[in-house]
């Protein structure tokens, strides 16, 4: 399977079979599968989401969001627990506005799903770890 870096944003390609084995990106070392979100910008958001072969899960969120604060820690742990099948990403609304007002983001937290770099889901609102992990298990590649 193709994983983009979520560092410099070269795309690897990981045998599925060593996916859990916490593989190195080809350009700068660092972990493809981190199991924790990759912070998003204009630059990489487009590369991250549709670059892949994993489905992306991305949080439009603002630090002065009390929901968004609220469902960081359980999108930080369905990170952990799925990086072999989903990533994650987060997108700061007020710091890359462009991003939320292409994706037409109204209120916050709003989750998407992308596969392919097509939208196939999205939520708004905070979630408890059940319900995120019901809603982006639909999503995830097969284990």
């Amino acid at each position: 399977m193709r994983v983009v870096c979520g560092v410099c944003g070269a795309v690897n390609r990981v045998p599925e079979a060593r996916a859990s084995e916490d593989p190195k990106c080809g350009k700068c070392s660092r972990s493809l599968l981190p199991g924790k979100p990759v912070e998003l910008n204009e630059s990489n958001f487009d590369g991250f989401v549709s670059g892949g072969d994993l489905p992306v899960m991305v949080d439009f969120w603002a630090e002065w969001c009390a929901p968004c604060r609220v469902v960081a820690p359980v999108i930080e742990q369905v990170a952990g627990e799925m990086s072999t099948t989903l990533l994650i990403g987060k997108v700061d609304t007020d710091h890359h506005q462009r991003l939320a007002g292409r994706f037409g983001i109204r209120g916050i937290p709003t989750l998407i799903v992308f596969k392919g770099g097509v939208e196939v889901d999205r939520v708004s609102g905070a979630m408890d770890l059940g319900s995120l992990r019901r809603w982006v298990s639909r999503h995830a590649a097969p284990a």
